[in-house]
């Protein structure tokens, strides 16, 4: 028999990668503060989402989940959330049209500013300060004061979140989405890329399209889905104060949801099952995430899922691999075997940045090759053990940053120094996630194809 589950139970579990505040009254008052703010997001938005998620479980969808390693305060603006939305939508409309399914669009955005850390303490020469653990926390800066975690930094991303999720909303429901607008989503320096070529033959395609519904009566005036579209929000639930000062009981069902976005995941490095991080996610009604490493074991995802997803309900949890170009072969089958084995109800989706993160030239970077290697055995293994690849996870931004190395516009590893502009991990830039996406959009057709050559055969 589970035990009896609040939003505050995890306080009484071990806990990891959590940062020491040195004022505890500060940080009670904080969140005290933050349990009176109004909800980011609302139960009905989640459920909508977990009802999307159902379909791509089923085999009839896919999700696109990306964004920002790290959002900060100091680059928050209209320009830089607009130019990500463009990119994202660009990709999921490559998508669609590869897939010839329902693209679940969830940004890691509107909350994603707490990161994990492998080390407590980071070293520059001879000086050693608490690791930065995102904006939320503490400080970029390398000082002694901007590294002391402050609880009131957890207002400003309350703020700051709020903001953004009212700009995204006008854009996904506003007319920006609109599909008649599919050429107006190019980035300006995706424009005279190999990509850019490439998107522009498809948005002809679908301004065609567009042109012979009109001829026929169907306009983007009396069918709102050509001009609005569902965007979700999402983040790693790591800063457990902050979100049980915005968990809330719906009224409509009795149940509690965190209320700090949409779907909210478990990382590598706290997803023991005894542990406070798994006992929050355990009570509330969001959909779930749960990041899968190589250390992940067959009986050890079993026992997670169990605690999780008890009711096996389908759009609860989504499992986020995220191995490493060279690993994946190795570490996938098995948890693919184990879980369909027992007939649990989950999302595959792909994470190719994390297990692929190397050092050049005293830079973090990703290498474009290793993130489409395990993007593609991703695929392979799952059309080989006969289940559904449902997702892919990235971190990337709209803008013109030279992060990962290669891509048709290949960035160097001297490139790196140029714009370098991360605060945290390595992000695709807009001409490198939409390659990503022609790829994905290939693999998905030629899926497609098999399927149907099957079921002729």
């Amino acid at each position: 028999m589970a035990e009896t589950w609040t939003p505050s139970t995890w306080r009484q579990k071990p806990i990891q990668q959590v940062p020491d505040y040195p004022d505890a009254d500060a940080l009670k008052a904080t969140e005290a503060q933050l349990s009176t703010f109004p909800p980011l997001v609302f139960a009905g938005e989640a459920r909508r989402l977990k009802k999307s998620l159902a379909n791509v479980a089923e085999g009839n969808g896919f999700l696109l989940q990306g964004g920002d390693c790290a959002e900060s305060f100091l680059e928050h603006g209209a320009d830089n959330i607009r130019d990500f939305f463009r990119a994202f939508l660009q990709m999921a409309v490559v998508l669609t049209f590869g897939a010839q399914q329902p693209v679940v669009k969830v940004g890691r955005i509107a909350g994603q500013f707490a990161k994990p850390r492998s080390s407590n303490f980071e070293k520059q020469g001879d000086i050693e300060l608490p690791s930065y653990r995102g904006d939320i926390i503490n400080g970029i800066e390398f000082t002694p004061e901007a590294r002391i975690p402050a609880p009131e930094r957890q207002l400003k991303a309350y703020r700051q979140s709020a903001a953004t999720l009212n700009l995204l909303r006008a854009f996904a429901m506003g007319g920006y989405a609109n599909l008649e607008n599919v050429h107006q989503w190019m980035l300006g320096f995706v424009k005279d890329s190999p990509q850019g070529e490439r998107y522009k033959k498809l948005a002809d395609r679908i301004s065609e399209t567009m042109d012979f519904m009109k001829a026929v009566g169907i306009t983007s005036e009396n069918n709102p889905a050509l001009r609005e579209t569902d965007f979700f929000t999402s983040h790693e639930a790591l800063l457990l104060g902050y979100e049980e000062a915005l968990t809330r009981v719906d009224s409509t069902s009795g149940d509690w949801y965190a209320t700090s976005g949409h779907m909210i995941w478990i990382g590598d490095r706290t997803r023991q099952p005894d542990h406070a991080h798994v006992e929050f996610c355990r009570g509330i009604k969001n959909p779930i995430g749960l990041k899968c490493g190589p250390s992940m074991t067959a009986d050890g995802l079993l026992q997670l899922i169990d605690i999780l997803n008890p009711t096996n309900e389908a759009g609860r949890l989504t499992l986020i691999c995220r191995f490493g170009y060279d690993k994946v072969a190795e570490h996938l089958p098995r948890l693919i075997r184990a879980v369909e084995r027992e007939g649990r109800k989950v999302v595959w989706s792909c994470d190719p940045m994390h297990g692929n993160t190397i050092t050049l030239n005293n830079y973090k970077t990703r290498p474009f090759d290793r993130v489409l290697s395990e993007v593609e055995s991703f695929f392979q293994i799952h059309r080989s053990e006969g289940s559904h690849p449902g997702g892919i996870h990235i971190e990337m931004t709209g803008k013109d940053v030279t992060e990962c190395t290669g891509g048709a516009r290949a960035v160097s590893a001297g490139d790196l120094q140029d714009r370098y502009h991360t605060h945290c991990d390595p992000r695709l830039n807009a001409d490198q996630a939409l390659e990503l996406a022609f790829l994905l959009a290939e693999r998905m057709k030629s899926g497609r194809e098999e399927k149907r050559l099957a079921v002729n055969a």
